[in-house]
């Protein structure tokens, strides 16, 4: 990392403690001569005036990202396209891929001024929707893009291809198609698996499907997935990382294939990937 001179800092709205977090963080940076560049929603507990988010990266050697895991989702799309790691801060109450606490803040932070910080890399996921074969919206998603029923619609009907091949048809509540790192998000709680970070995979995992033998798929991140919309307009919606629905027309394409962008997480040097699904998932030890 280049040497430390500007840093951004993205917040969750709402944050408790965030009246007394943020002021001593621009605080300790001042003191070091960092400046720091913050978004709207953390200018609410200064007396700064905040950016817009996709501002905020420009000219930082990191972002810190004060929140849940919902936030760092926001943060990594304010940061696609550029070499910036994110240091995310566990503010709620998950946190898979936040996973330093409120008390780790300045240990992490003087870690990372000494070039000791650890830095994993997690591959994002393009979305693109057609209608009639007219492109009309790409999208970017670190966990899941997901076609899924509106919530008074029934069962909808899905059709998936992994580049040309048919994969099946489904009856389902809808379908996810999962990064490594939205493994451990929606993926999971529809009966997914969870698949190693560093593994070039994506899951598709049906959501509730008519047919219990219609179960979960790895294929390769090399892979395009393509899932076309039977079911009647405006029944099923396009869902990238949970922050965005799109309604879908009978007959609507979308693709799913690997972005070239890599998001950067800063991770604890003490903290592995395993110890963070043996503390979140409540896992038994030895």
């Amino acid at each position: 990392m280049p040497e430390l001179k500007t840093v951004g800092i993205i917040s969750r709205p709402g944050i408790p403690q965030g009246s007394m977090l943020i002021p001593g963080l621009l605080a300790w940076l001042g003191e070091r001569g960092i400046m720091a560049r913050f978004d709207k929603e953390t200018a609410a507990y200064t007396t700064g005036e905040g950016l817009p988010r996709h501002e905020v990266p420009e000219g930082c050697q990191f972002v810190i990202v004060l929140g849940g895991d919902g936030t760092l989702l926001a943060a990594a799309k304010a940061v696609a396209g550029r070499e910036i790691p994110l240091l995310g801060v566990n503010l709620g109450s998950l946190g898979f891929l936040t996973a330093i606490t409120a008390d780790e803040i300045y240990p992490e932070l003087e870690r990372a001024l000494r070039g000791e910080h650890r830095i994993g890399h997690r591959r994002m996921l393009e979305g693109r929707l057609e209608r009639r074969g007219i492109a009309i919206g790409s999208y970017l998603a670190l966990n899941d893009i997901v076609v899924s029923k509106r919530p008074s619609a029934p069962m909808i009907e899905l059709e998936a291809h992994v580049d040309n091949h048919y994969v099946c048809s489904y009856k389902a509540d809808g379908l996810i198609v999962a990064t490594p790192t939205g493994s451990t998000a929606y993926s999971l709680s529809a009966g997914g698996p969870i698949v190693f970070p560093q593994v070039a995979a994506f899951a598709l995992t049906p959501i509730c499907p008519h047919m219990l033998t219609q179960r979960p798929v790895i294929v390769p991140d090399s892979t395009v997935i393509q899932i076309i919309n039977h079911s009647p307009d405006d029944s099923a919606y396009l869902n990238v990382d949970g922050q965005l629905g799109v309604p879908l027309l009978k007959g609507d394409h979308v693709y799913c294939s690997a972005s070239p962008y890599l998001l950067r997480l800063i991770r604890p040097p003490r903290l592995l990937y395993f110890d963070v699904l043996r503390e979140k998932l409540k896992w038994g030890v030895r």
